[in-house]
């Protein structure tokens, strides 16, 4: 074989930079069939990520502050490659331009989103789902994944749920039934569950063929209604807003319900809101309630939005992508009471289950809900079959219950539960960090595992504290702009990250701009928190951000402070 390849058609490793693989039928057949040389790109980084993951990303990922428009321009040519590539060339490739400037998600000080560290029996046995490339839509291109799929389908109703023995022997492996639908993760659950909700709203009735087949004009008048609504907390994830453009009710159809100072949905308002649109002859779809909020990790109030998705009969989903696997921790599942009484659930199991990207389940109280989305095909899902592609909204899908049930069984209930119970009392912990800072606010408090804070030197909190509401919505003005410089800064520095969001509450004067710290990744500890505080004030302190703070002082009428002035105040 030509081309600076090694007797099993392989790139060496002292091979000229301008030589090139051959595009030839032997070259294409062997990457097919034969793996690269022990001493190749390839097999030296499968070697590091399988022997020390940790060690890999800590030194392949270069915390960088190259901006991404000059990220970009490595990524600028879209001309199709004319001639192959050798596989060590394009690893080394990658390698410099993607793995180096990719972002370190399991760090211990990346606290800012919901990706996190993996355990490392998830890698082989990921590489072992990819080399099967099994297909679940079909029994054919899967066989055994299917029934593993509903098994574990049935583990996660069982935990949501908790039916009895009789109830899973019955209908776990029923071809006319499904506990649950998988998919790449939270919005397609969502997006399913609303699917569902919107069939069974309006269902075949005499003449009529169901809203599947004849659409929402049609269901519409047949029912005599103008119009569907969903019903959900402000603080609601915006993949309900995508489920309801798809499935025909238009974005502003999902309704936003205020929340209290504790950032749940009030009950009350939901029951209003579901008696008005009534009355203006619209059917309440849905209500949503929410566990575990993506800004503050709030849990709604389950049980009471049953009672009133009950009263008014709309389907009732609980969007628990993030707070579902709470449930593993009797300590603390009683957070989640009245999700029991949920006509479907969202659960992501690439988040707190640690399993990677992307893997989401819908599960359903009654077995039959899914009928109401059921599609066959002649030729791939055929009546009457067990299989699952009937009832899911993506077709072709990889096997990703095989990593689910891995975690199931490797970490069973108890660990996940140690988990949990770790994440939480971490977030208690920083909590505590927080209130006894002078230079710090605790905005939201954690109920699980997230919170939100900000930078607030002891001068502004007296300002704040002495201010009337024009002075307030002036200082919380000034410091939304020194907060979002500082998380820019902190994320550009690469030594830990926080992400920031904008919340809302009745007695702010303007919205506030505030850190949000997520805390599952069990590497994180409490000495790497108090570490992100301190470069934090370091950063306050820093040219461009000390000016900002100098003149936010002025405006507060705190006095006459300089740099040296703002830098002492920061260490309290």
């Amino acid at each position: 074989m030509a081309g600076g390849h090694d007797a099993d058609g392989h790139r060496g490793m002292d091979d000229d930079n301008d030589r090139r693989a051959e595009a030839n039928l032997d070259h294409l057949l062997r990457l097919f069939t034969v793996p690269e040389t022990r001493g190749s790109t390839l097999a030296r980084i499968e070697q590091e990520v399988t022997e020390n993951l940790a060690g890999f990303l800590r030194d392949r990922v270069v915390a960088t502050e190259r901006d991404l428009a000059e990220l970009e321009t490595d990524f600028a040519d879209t001309r199709l490659p004319e001639h192959p590539t050798f596989v060590s060339d394009q690893a080394d490739f990658l390698l410099e331009k993607v793995v180096a400037e990719s972002v370190h998600t399991a760090a211990p000080g990346f606290v800012g989103h919901m990706t996190t560290a993996l355990p490392y029996f998830m890698l082989p046995l990921a590489k072992l789902l990819a080399g099967l490339n099994q297909n679940l839509v079909k029994t054919e291109t899967s066989k055994a994944f299917t029934p593993l799929e509903r098994q574990v389908l049935g583990m996660l109703h069982r935990l949501v749920y908790a039916r009895d023995d009789t109830f899973y022997a019955t209908h776990l492996h029923d071809a006319e039934r499904a506990l649950g639908a998988f998919g790449s993760g939270g919005t397609v659950a969502n997006i399913t569950a609303l699917w569902v909700a919107r069939n069974r709203a309006f269902p075949a009735d005499g003449g009529f063929p169901g809203i599947a087949r004849a659409g929402f004009a049609a269901a519409l008048a047949h029912h005599d209604c103008r119009g569907a609504v969903v019903l959900v907390s402000a603080r609601g994830h915006y993949s309900l807003g995508k489920a309801a453009d798809l499935l025909g009710l238009g974005r502003d159809q999902v309704v936003a319900i205020p929340t209290d100072r504790e950032d749940r949905v009030r009950p009350e308002l939901v029951a209003a809101a579901c008696r008005e649109r009534q009355a203006r002859g619209e059917r309440v779809m849905a209500i949503v309630g929410v566990a575990g909020t993506t800004e503050t990790g709030r849990v709604d109030p389950l049980g009471a939005l049953a009672d009133v998705a009950a009263e008014h009969g709309a389907h009732f989903h609980v969007d628990a992508a993030w707070g579902g696997p709470t449930l593993f921790s009797r300590r603390e599942a009683g957070k989640l009471a009245g999700i029991e009484r949920a006509d479907s659930v969202t659960l992501d199991a690439h988040k707190q289950l640690y399993v990677p990207l992307g893997c989401g389940a819908a599960l359903f109280r009654d077995p039959a809900a899914l009928n109401a989305v059921e599609h066959h095909a002649a030729y791939v899902i055929r009546a009457g079959s067990r299989d699952l592609g009937s009832r899911t909204l993506e077709g072709s899908r990889p096997g990703m219950a095989l990593l689910v049930h891995s975690g199931l069984r490797v970490f069973g209930r108890q660990g996940y539960a140690l988990l949990i119970e770790r994440g939480i009392d971490l977030a208690h912990h920083f909590a505590g960090l927080l209130r006894a800072a002078p230079d710090f606010e605790l905005v939201t408090a954690p109920e699980l595992n997230i919170l939100t804070y900000r930078y607030a030197p002891p001068w502004f909190q007296e300002a704040w504290t002495n201010g009337d509401a024009a002075r307030r919505g002036v200082l919380d003005t000034g410091l939304n702009g020194v907060i979002a410089e500082l998380q820019r800064r902190q994320r550009a520095r690469g030594r830990s990250f926080v992400s920031r969001t904008t919340l809302e509450f009745e007695d702010r004067p303007v919205p506030l701009v505030v850190f949000r710290v997520v805390l599952a990744n069990p590497l994180t500890t409490g000495a790497i928190l108090d570490a992100m505080l301190d470069e934090q004030r370091a950063l306050a302190a820093e040219p461009g951000v000390a000016e900002q703070l100098d003149a936010l002082r002025g405006e507060a009428g705190a006095g006459e402070g300089g740099p040296s002035d703002a830098t002492d105040s920061l260490s309290g």
